[in-house]
C-alpha cells in the first residue's frame, strides 16, 4: 500500500457580534446525533487505478466525546467509479497501537439494514446506527473490506496516526487483529463518526496542516483540536471537535493531485456543513494562500473568502470564530511582502467585526521578543508548524463560553 504524505503547509482574545454564549450547556441537538470524530477527505490515493480489491484496512480514530451507539460516514468522494464496500465493522480498540479489538465489542455496519452497500464515484455512505457504547477520549477501529476493483482510494493524506491493512480477504470481524501485519499512516474511506445521546453539538475546526497537526507527535493525538477537546471534557462540556484540517489546503486555490484537497469554499458543504452536529465553526486557513507559489499577496481576497465562508455558516444557524494566521518568520519564503500580507489579515480577523469572535492564535504562540516569529518552545522546529507544546498552547487560547 502506498503512503503519501500531506504537503505543507500570554492569551489574548477579542470577540466579535456573538450575544448568546454563556457557561449553561447548550440544548442537545434535534435528532441526538453529534459528530465524535472526522477527517476530511484529501484526494484519490495515487496509483491506485483498481483500488484496494480484497484487502481488509483496520483504521484507527480517535473519539472527543462519547454516546450509546455509533454510526460510520464512508467516501468515495475522489473516486471515479462505483465503490463496493462488501463488510464494514467498528469496535473498541484494546490500545491505541495494536490493531487488537476490545473483546466483544465487533459490530458489523449495515446499510439500509444490508451488510454492503455500493458508494457511487463522488458519494458518501452513512452507516446505520450499531449498538456500541463509545467512550470519549478512546480509540477506534473502523474495519472496511472491499472485494472487487473500484477506482481510486480516497483518503486523508496526513493522519499523525498508525492504522493497519492485510491483502489476505475480509478479516473485518477478526478480534485479535493477528492478520494486520501491515502499517500505514493514512486513513482510507473512513471520514466521520457519529454517536448518539453523549454530547450536546459539534465544533467544526477548518484549517490546513497546522489543524491538521502536522508537526505533533504520531500516535498522541496532541493536534491542537485534540487538545480542545481534552479542555471541553475537563470543563464538563460535551461538545464533539471535528477535524477538517487538510495540509496544504488554502482557501482560493487547488492544487490537482498534491493531496492537498480541494480548496475551502469548495470542499465547505462536504467538510463542514455534512457532518453531524454542528453548533460552532473555527476558522484557521489562509497561510498557505500566502506562504505557497503563487503567492496572495492581495489580503482583500482572502477577507472576501472568509465573509463567504461566514455567511455560507451563518445561513445554517452555525457561529464561526475566526482565527488569526499564526507567525512564519524563519519559514522557507519567508519575506516582508508577505509578512505585510499576514498582518492585514489577521487585522480584519481581530477588528473587522465579521466573525463571531476571534481566537488570536498569533498571540497565543508568538515570541515576545520577536513577536513575527513563533516562540521556539511551540516550534517543531521549520518555523511554520507547531510542535506538541505550541498546539497546546494553541487550544488554551480558545475561550470555551464561546463554543
Amino acid at each position: 500500500m502506498r503512503r503519501l504524505l500531506g504537503l505543507t503547509a500570554a492569551v489574548v482574545l477579542t470577540f466579535g457580534t456573538l450575544t448568546a454564549a454563556s457557561d449553561a450547556h447548550p440544548a442537545p441537538t434535534p435528532d441526538g446525533w453529534v459528530g465524535t470524530w472526522s477527517a476530511a477527505p484529501a484526494a484519490g490515493v495515487p496509483g491506485t487505478p483498481d483500488g484496494y480489491p480484497d484487502y481488509s484496512i483496520r483504521n484507527v480514530v480517535h473519539t472527543s466525546v462519547g454516546g450509546s451507539g455509533a454510526r460510520v460516514r464512508l467516501s468515495n468522494l475522489f473516486g471515479t467509479a462505483p465503490l463496493t464496500l462488501g463488510h464494514v465493522t467498528i469496535a473498541l480498540a484494546s490500545t491505541s497501537d495494536s490493531p487488537r479489538a476490545a473483546p466483544g465489542s465487533v459490530r458489523t455496519l449495515t446499510f439500509g439494514g444490508a451488510p454492503t452497500v455500493v458508494v457511487p464515484a463522488g458519494a458518501d455512505v452513512l452507516s446505520d446506527p450499531a449498538p456500541l457504547r463509545v467512550p470519549a477520549d478512546a480509540d477506534l477501529l473502523v474495519t472496511t473490506f472491499v472485494p472487487e476493483k473500484s477506482g481510486p482510494v480516497t483518503y486523508h493524506p496526513l493522519a499523525q496516526q498508525t492504522s493497519f491493512f492485510t491483502r489476505a480477504g475480509d478479516r473485518t470481524t477478526e478480534e485479535s487483529g493477528a492478520s494486520f501485519t501491515e502499517r500505514t499512516t493514512v486513513w482510507h474511506y473512513v471520514t466521520g463518526v457519529e454517536v448518539r445521546g453523549g454530547g450536546l453539538g459539534s465544533v467544526v475546526t477548518l484549517g490546513d496542516s497546522i489543524t491538521d497537526g502536522a508537526g505533533s507527535r504520531t500516535g498522541a493525538n496532541h493536534r491542537w483540536p485534540d487538545y480542545l477537546g481534552d479542555r471541553l471534557r475537563a470543563a464538563n462540556r460535551p461538545l464533539g471537535v471535528l477535524n477538517a484540517g487538510i495540509s496544504a489546503n488554502r482557501l482560493l486555490l487547488d492544487v490537482p493531485g498534491s493531496g492537498a484537497g480541494r480548496n475551502a469554499l469548495a470542499r465547505f458543504d462536504h467538510d463542514v456543513l455534512g457532518l453531524g452536529g454542528v453548533r460552532t465553526l473555527i476558522v484557521l486557513e489562509g497561510i498557505n494562500d500566502i506562504q505557497q507559489d503563487p503567492h496572495q499577496t492581495d489580503p482583500a481576497r482572502i477577507i472576501s473568502a472568509y465573509r463567504q465562508l461566514i455567511t455560507q455558516a451563518k445561513a445554517h444557524g452555525i457561529r464561526v470564530l475566526g482565527a488569526t494566521l499564526t507567525p512564519f518568520k524563519g519559514w522557507r519564503v519567508y519575506d516582508e511582502t508577505l509578512e505585510r500580507t499576514r498582518q492585514a489579515v489577521n487585522a480584519f480577523v481581530r477588528t473587522g467585526g465579521a466573525f463571531d469572535g476571534v481566537v488570536d492564535f498569533d498571540a497565543a504562540v508568538r515570541d515576545p521578543a520577536d513577536p513575527l516569529r513563533m516562540l521556539p518552545a511551540y516550534d517543531s522546529g521549520d518555523h511554520l508548524h507547531p510542535g506538541d507544546a505550541g498546539y497546546r498552547a494553541m487550544a488554551a487560547a480558545v475561550d470555551l463560553r464561546r463554543l
